[in-house]
């Protein structure tokens, strides 16, 4: 079931024709966009004049790793233009756009082409009372428990443990995720301080196009359900608590945990290693800072960052580079 790269070879003048950004700016041989190649993809410094790559760093370091690339196509930030020009030498383009990673990632995308995975692995286990949707994918080990929805074109990698869940179409699980287990709830009793355990009936409902990473657990609800909404990303070894809500293309990197009925609005970015207690709730388009601990509300559009979170916005919104480093938007180093 493995699935083989093909590898589409364009020119100059199709990836022009690709872009989003129409009011792109091209610098090179214009004589040549019909028959210059690009027939592969790659980082800044290892590329090679075949290659097409791309730059979000401006100023000096945008500069320095454009000038020192062999690539033989860049998409660059237009804040660019006119400081740094292609090598005429190496026959070298450089198109300046307003999000290079964005259009790099749609074109990387055409350029390598994935064919999609399809079929049920033999060393699956899955419930008679599951339901599958179509052009799904169920590798080696996975486990999907009674009753549980899986929509079509949804891939779900080896050693995954589905219960009491309910997925969307076109999401990825990677390996090793755990959804709709229990979660964590006890109570006391009065007298010896025993700990019983509190009842769990809710599901997990994972909404379209989310993609979880490996190593993940998702607790399913206790008396509602754990809900991730259309669009979520969620990073490797994360853990998301019983009754808690995600809105929608919110992104949880490496290593966040999230208390038990929180919720998390749409649109939001945590950085690594932070952690969001309990009952708390997070508004839209909030940035949380790596290694934050966040134990109160946050309201709309803030960002915070430390132990406790506090709120940093109006310290760092005038310097957008770290604006955007928070928003994991840039990453200094020559590999993009």
């Amino acid at each position: 079931m493995k699935s083989k790269i093909d590898v589409v070879q364009w020119t100059i003048e199709s990836i022009l024709r690709f872009l989003n950004d129409s009011d792109y700016v091209v610098e090179g041989h214009q004589s040549k966009t019909k028959s210059k190649s690009i027939s592969d993809i790659s980082s800044l410094n290892s590329a090679m004049e075949s290659d097409i790559s791309f730059c979000s760093a401006d100023e000096y370091k945008g500069l320095f790793s454009i000038s020192h690339s062999n690539a033989g196509v860049i998409l660059c930030k237009k804040s660019l233009e006119g400081q740094v020009y292609p090598n005429q030498k190496k026959d070298q383009y450089l198109i300046f756009v307003e999000n290079p990673r964005l259009e790099f990632t749609r074109i990387a995308k055409k350029i390598k082409v994935i064919p999609p995975k399809v079929g049920i692995s033999s060393k699956s286990v899955i419930s008679e009372s599951a339901k599958l949707g179509r052009d799904c994918y169920i590798g080696d080990f996975v486990v999907i428990g009674d009753d549980c929805k899986i929509g079509d074109n949804t891939f779900i990698d080896s050693k995954v443990n589905l219960q009491n869940c309910k997925i969307g179409d076109n999401c990825i699980i990677q390996p090793n995720v755990v959804i709709g287990s229990d979660g964590f709830a006890y109570e006391r009793e009065n007298e010896n301080l025993k700990l019983e355990k509190f009842p769990h009936f809710g599901k997990v409902i994972i909404e379209n196009d989310v993609e979880i990473c490996s190593n993940c657990s998702i607790a399913r609800g206790s008396l509602s359900d754990t809900v991730i909404e259309q669009g979520t990303k969620i990073d490797a070894l994360c853990h998301v608590a019983h009754n808690v809500h995600v809105g929608k293309n919110t992104e949880l990197t490496a290593g966040t945990i999230i208390g038990g009925s929180t919720n998390i609005g749409e649109n939001c970015w945590l950085g690594l290693n932070s952690t969001v207690k309990n009952k708390l709730h997070i508004g839209n388009n909030v940035i949380v800072g790596s290694g934050s601990s966040v134990i109160y509300n946050i309201d709309d559009e803030d960002i915070v960052a430390g132990v406790p979170a506090r709120s940093i916005k109006k310290k760092i919104t005038a310097n957008k580079e770290k604006l955007s480093l928070m928003a994991g938007q840039v990453n200094h180093d020559l590999t993009n």
